[in-house]
């Protein structure tokens, strides 16, 4: 060993009868040794010394230990240390009149022969010890491997592990152990916006909706005052985004059955799923039914459209985006249309579905213009009102100017949301949503409300699996119900008979439950992640302003879970993407396939206007190549579809899609082999 070895902190900590000795200088170990003490007159000395290397030990002289303890500017011993032999080194090292202090030290460091001393502030509590931060972190990443944890969610806790000081409590909560003051992500506070109300007596509305109105409140919610302000009832276009459950739906129905009942022309209420037209339109039945006639369009797929149940003459019409489009591209007439009501119109960010939107209103607004005798092409239509609504737009100044739409916007939370994350597995997560249900219906609101969840999850299926397992009562609740199983479910949770009701994701923009506690069971809806707008308004049904103090929201996260192979990341992944993330703009992206799908839809319904509906698009649709593709595919001639492209533009159909068909068509291969290549080509995409 040389002489020159700086020592700067020389450390001992007791293992059996010997002591671990090392010689630290600036944060590096310079040395690792052991001691062994053996009896003199004098007292207790140095008897062995030896050098710890990775091979075994090296001898070195007993008064090498002597010789590095007076160089050192400081010794330490581990509090660790058994106190007899504690007093043993201090009598030692007293012989040489060499002074020592015990310190608190990390054990493991210690048994490694490491120096690291720990304090209140940084000491981490572990098997009923105090360890450093670093071997803390050690054995949490080792936790954190065996469950598959993705490194945003090892990120996470591992800040946790420093803010609270205790390893087993962090490593609990990879096994669903419910510790509010780790599980808790954030709070969202509650925010109030000052708003004149308008008085429902003073709304002038025909006599048929004034006096359904009057039976319910006396003044409007804010977003509906403000929306009223605005000029919703004077017939202005408007983009109305406010959170959920706000009360924007009623805006629509104010302006549209006012409109109709006053004769201005019939209302159409659209939406992007099935399932929410379905319970759009049993509600409208219910509530307006006596006033107007009712009829939904949804077609029965994309493929085929039976129009059952559909009244083209009806004054209501509630229908999805495709179902109207499909009418419009099989040139059916709507009759004179005096409200158009785009319910969750944020759906144009959707990769997938957002051109259809997009050109959905570009074609809508053509025909309400051309029925309206409205030939001007200034782009506004001179009698039909356009309502847009939405809880999630992360630019709706943009969004607001290309749809030529006045911007009403209400930001308010009425109540904060405080939200939390958890760790379970597939079988875990029953256990925990039980515990959390039976938690919140066991607690009562300032206004004597008991807490009550809605527990969202991605499968129909699931529903009914996780409602079996609650040990209060609780119902599936999903549109493959029953009307008359619906309501009924609907009129247990007012009661406060339910302590939870387990729907799907696809439903959440329809759910209207005043529930204290969202539960995500499931973080995807279907084989698709939920996007941080459907995250949102999820989540925002926790908390109504009269039953409740605040909301929970609570997301069960499986560590490295998935649904479908093809979906990018992990289950805890996207869990701290979407709480940390914020709105996606509405930017509408135009592939080859997309433009082309619009651009013949459009040649379709309006023919040599085309061009005119394609530039009112929110979306660039680069409609110069669009047009050359449909020549090339021979689905168009001049600006009139052919009988292959009408068929195409009609099914919804891409041009691969297409040609997939007519080739399995010519060489007459078995249908089923048709679809699993069309399914394989857009699996692989």
């Amino acid at each position: 060993m040389s002489q020159q070895v700086a020592v700067g902190t020389l450390f001992v900590h007791g293992v059996g009868d010997d002591y671990l000795v090392a010689v630290s200088n600036d944060g590096e170990r310079s040395l690792s040794a052991r001691l062994t003490l053996g009896t003199t007159d004098a007292g207790p000395r140095p008897a062995k010394f030896a050098r710890r290397h990775e091979s075994g030990e090296e001898p070195l002289a007993p008064d090498r230990f002597v010789e590095l303890a007076r160089r050192a500017d400081r010794i330490r011993i581990s509090q660790q240390t058994g106190r007899a032999q504690r007093e043993r080194i201090e009598r030692m090292l007293d012989g040489y009149q060499l002074d020592a202090k015990t310190v608190r030290t990390c054990r493991y460091c210690a048994s490694a022969g490491r120096y690291s001393p720990v304090t209140s502030e940084t000491a981490i509590e572990a098997d009923g010890e105090q360890i450093c931060p670093d071997c803390a972190r050690r054995e949490l990443d080792a936790e954190l491997a065996h469950h598959d944890v993705s490194s945003t969610a090892a990120d996470r806790l591992q800040e946790l592990l420093l803010d609270v000081q205790d390893l087993e409590r962090v490593k609990n909560l990879l096994s669903g152990q419910l510790d509010p003051d780790l599980t808790k992500f954030d709070e969202m506070s509650a925010t109030t916006e000052a708003v004149d109300p308008v008085p429902v007596d003073s709304l002038g509305l025909h006599p048929g909706m004034q006096n359904l109105l009057d039976d319910r409140f006396e003044t409007l919610l804010p977003v509906q005052s403000l929306a009223v302000q605005n000029g919703a009832l004077d017939g202005d276009d408007q983009l109305v985004v406010s959170a959920t459950a706000t009360g924007k739906t009623l805006i629509g129905e104010m302006a549209g059955l006012d409109r109709l009942l006053n004769g201005e022309g019939k209302m159409l209420f659209l939406v992007p799923l099935v399932a929410l037209a379905n319970q759009k339109y049993e509600d409208f039945r219910d509530e307006y039914g006596h006033l107007a006639n009712v009829t939904i369009r949804v077609g029965a797929s994309r493929v085929r459209d039976d129009g059952e149940r559909f009244d083209p003459d009806a004054d209501i019409v509630v229908g999805t985006y495709e179902g109207i489009d499909h009418a419009l591209r099989v040139g059916q007439d709507l009759g004179d249309i005096g409200t158009v009501v785009i319910d969750e119109v944020h759906t144009l960010e959707d990769d997938d579905r957002g051109h259809r939107l997009d050109g959905l209103i570009a074609r809508l607004k053509g025909y309400c213009e051309n029925r309206n005798g409205n030939a001007s092409g200034n782009g506004t239509s001179s009698s039909t009102q356009w309502l847009y609504l939405s809880a999630t737009v992360g630019n709706p100044d943009w969004l607001a100017q290309k749809l030529r739409a006045n911007l009403v916007e209400f930001e308010e939370r009425p109540v904060p949301i405080e939200r939390h994350v958890t760790f379970a597995d597939g079988q875990e997560k029953a256990r925990v949503a039980n515990k959390l249900v039976r938690r919140e219906f066991d607690r009562k609101s300032s206004q004597g409300y008991r807490g009550q969840t809605i527990i969202f999850t991605n499968s129909r299926r699931r529903c009914h699996q996780l409602a079996r397992k609650l040990e209060y009562d609780a119902a599936a609740y999903h549109a493959g119900l029953d009307y008359s199983r619906r309501k009924s479910v609907e009129r247990q949770f007012a009661n406060q008979d339910l302590a939870a009701v387990v729907t799907t994701a696809a439903l959440a923009a329809g759910v209207d439950f005043p529930a204290s506690q969202v539960i995500f069971d499931s973080l995807a809806m279907g084989i698709e992640w939920l996007t941080v707008q459907e995250f949102h308004q999820m989540l925002g049904r926790a908390g109504r302003p009269d039953y409740h103090d605040r909301g929970v929201v609570y997301v069960l996260v499986e560590p490295d879970g998935s649904y479908h192979s093809s979906m990018p990341g992990s289950e805890d992944e996207t869990a701290f993407r979407l709480l940390k993330g914020e709105m996606e703009p509405v930017a509408m992206r135009y592939d080859e396939t997309s433009a082309v799908e619009e651009v013949l839809a459009n040649i379709t319904v309006a023919g040599g206007g085309a061009k005119a509906l394609t530039e009112r698009m929110v979306g660039d649709v680069p409609m110069k190549h669009a047009v050359g593709k449909l020549l090339d595919y021979e689905f168009i001639d001049g600006l009139s579809p052919t009988p292959l492209g009408r068929a195409v533009t009609r099914h919804f159909l891409d041009p691969e899609a297409a040609f997939t068909m007519l080739d399995g068509i010519r060489k007459e291969k078995d249908p089923y082999d048709t679809v699993a290549e069309i399914e394989l080509r857009d699996e692989e995409s």
